[in-house]
């Protein structure tokens, strides 16, 4: 209580883009800084230093008309549906908020408005009226996500959207968003720790370690053929149906205390192939190959180390 404060980096010199109809995953171990990364695309969580563009234009300051005034064009989908919905009001009600709040349509437009959500999720009429805990957590999940694009968003962020439900039912929503993206549009960015998920529907990746990202791509260049040591440990652990986990790297220890970091490269007390170097340089995320960026001193395509 009466020590000194100690500042943390949740995420540090994160540079992305994510463009109209395309989906960016984020992927990495609890802790890597992925949640509040997705919250600061929002402007949940102000960055204390950089800034968040969206169509062109900074991020408006949190709380203020236009931030009000671009929450229609940015929605969230959380990971706990229960949570995220209200328990004293039916499905019907909780869809039909942001058209109210947001004045998109009249008012006695909304309950037709509210139908054609219903069924753009696969939920059915008669579940309208009904209560949140009186649905599956599949249902509940649709009703969230029907809410999160009844004002027609341009940039969806979904926080481990599946994580809470059963892999048949985790199949469905994705496909489903999936679905819902191309056809609306939408550029999504698909927050997951669960690799198997952000390769059926992500078009890049982009890797998180400790509150940096250590690699970014094109999914099927990722899952091919992963770069970085932390990558490489990921994609090891994928199932493949039909074969067996013969060469899985097992990383050894924990994430290490981001208000302690390591060192050098924040990776190299877990990493199988580090070097003296590591220890001591900074990593910096460089171009590797087109499309591509690697963040680690062993990687090739740069034709010496960069070190900060």
């Amino acid at each position: 209580m009466f020590g000194k404060a100690t500042s943390i980096r949740a995420v540090d010199g994160i540079d992305l883009t994510v463009m109209p109809g395309e989906t960016l995953g984020i992927v990495g171990e609890s802790g890597s800084g992925k949640s509040t990364l997705g919250r600061m695309l929002l402007g949940i969580d102000p960055p204390q230093s950089g800034k968040t563009v969206f169509e062109g234009q900074p991020m408006p300051k949190l709380g203020t008309p236009q931030w009000r005034a671009l929450r229609a064009k940015m929605q969230l989908v959380y990971q706990d549906p229960l949570a995220a919905l209200d328990r004293r009001l039916t499905i019907a009600e909780q869809i039909g908020e942001p058209l109210a709040i947001h004045n998109l349509v009249p008012k006695e437009h909304r309950a037709t408005r509210v139908a054609e959500l219903m069924s753009a999720v696969g939920l059915r009429p008669d579940q309208a009226d009904r209560y949140p805990h009186e649905l599956s957590g599949g249902q509940r999940q649709r009703v969230v996500i029907a809410r999160a694009l009844a004002s027609h968003p341009k940039l969806l962020v979904c926080d481990e959207p599946v994580s809470a439900l059963d892999v048949s039912i985790q199949a469905q929503v994705v496909n489903m968003l999936r679905d819902l993206q191309e056809k609306n549009g939408i550029a999504m960015v698909f927050i997951s720790h669960d690799l198997k998920v952000v390769r059926h529907i992500a078009d890049r990746v982009a890797v998180m370690y400790l509150g940096r990202i250590v690699e970014e791509a094109s999914s099927d260049v990722i899952f091919a053929k992963p770069l970085h040591p932390y990558t490489k440990a990921l994609v090891s652990s994928v199932p493949v149906p039909g074969t067996m986990l013969k060469s899985r790297t097992i990383l050894q220890g924990e994430p290490p205390n981001p208000a302690d970091r390591p060192s050098g490269c924040a990776f190299h007390p877990r990493c199988p192939v580090a070097i003296d170097l590591c220890r001591t340089g900074v990593p910096q995320l460089r171009h590797v190959a087109q499309g591509r960026t690697a963040a680690c001193h062993l990687v090739t395509g740069a034709d010496q180390p960069v070190v900060a």
